[in-house]
């Protein structure tokens, strides 16, 4: 149900964020005490574990398919063949089922307004968390800055891993909470549009932690300093991601998925590209004016982003 939908959502987003800020930690360890060769065998083996796992645990959530279930097992007991679903009377074929469904994702991001702007936040947002991530091997291992080890360098990312689940447990309940309470001021009746008072929360957190993060970097502030900033970037970053997931599921429902993947689309896209033009940016404006540029940007994306959506959501 709509109400539940936050908790659920705070689970799908935490593991995909959480991995990126934990897997360093595991890895500086690894390759300073073994061979980076264990990097991947880790890797490897913890991922051939989780899908056989799924293989056995995972159940079939999909409406249609549960529905087509439903009506295979009662054409068998009753022998009455007018027992038929939508999908069944459409007659697709697979390799037609299988455009079609390749195809939408990319049909909404190229038509649905919604889908573009929450696509492109999500995208900017996801790509200056693989920036920052970028920048943490030289902040804190390099001479000039912090000179940690490997292994104690790479525990500074516990600070954006803290951020991710703090986030996440702030906005898992407040998200339905919120909703519910709306959705009774409003006569019962449940919005997407709902979902967005705690995005506005994100998209001043995501800003504030990158100014700390890089200000107090340049000027070498104490080792907490700099933590703290990625604490408040990483807890307005889940927030963000949340609320938009949980908007585009409530708005888009049987075709959820669709929408899902076209911002995933758009945000792998950015995880892969920014940073690529990380070194040169820093290299030119350093920790401070190089986190700020990236925090106006985010201001100027993040700020209108809520109110687009309270505003004309809708329409």
């Amino acid at each position: 149900r709509a109400e539940e939908r936050g908790k659920g959502i705070a689970i799908y987003s935490l593991a995909p964020l959480l991995g990126p800020a934990l897997g360093p930690i595991a890895g500086g360890f690894i390759a300073e005490n073994t061979t980076w060769r264990w990097v991947f065998y880790s890797t490897s083996i913890t991922d051939g574990l989780i899908q056989l796992m799924g293989l056995f645990f995972l159940r079939e959530s999909y409406g249609p398919k549960i529905l087509l279930d439903r009506a295979v097992r009662l054409r068998n007991e009753t022998g009455d063949e007018s027992y038929q679903t939508e999908a069944e009377r459409q007659n697709k074929t697979l390799p037609e089922v299988l455009r079609s469904s390749l195809i939408r994702p990319f049909r909404l991001l190229l038509t649905q307004p919604i889908v573009q702007v929450l696509a492109l936040f999500m995208a900017y947002i996801y790509g200056i968390m693989y920036l920052v991530l970028s920048t943490f091997p030289t902040l804190w291992t390099s001479p000039n800055y912090y000179n940690e080890s490997t292994g104690i360098g790479g525990l500074n990312y516990i600070s954006l891993g803290l951020g991710f689940w703090l986030g996440s447990q702030i906005c898992a309940p407040l998200n339905d909470r919120i909703y519910r309470r709306l959705k009774a001021r409003n006569g019962g009746v449940g919005k997407p549009e709902f979902r967005v008072p705690l995005l506005f929360v994100g998209a001043f957190f995501i800003p504030s932690g990158l100014f700390i993060y890089g200000w107090t970097a340049q000027y070498h502030c104490h080792w907490i300093a700099p933590n703290i900033g990625a604490v408040l970037f990483g807890t307005g970053n889940i927030i963000a991601f949340q609320c938009i997931q949980t908007f585009m599921v409530d708005t888009y429902t049987r075709f959820a998925a669709s929408a899902l993947a076209a911002s995933a689309f758009l945000r792998s896209l950015a995880g892969f590209g920014f940073p690529l033009f990380a070194p040169y940016m820093y290299s030119a404006l350093n920790y401070g004016w190089g986190n700020s540029l990236l925090a106006f940007v985010a201001i100027v994306i993040g700020v209108p982003a809520p109110v687009f959506l309270w505003k004309f959501g809708e329409t």
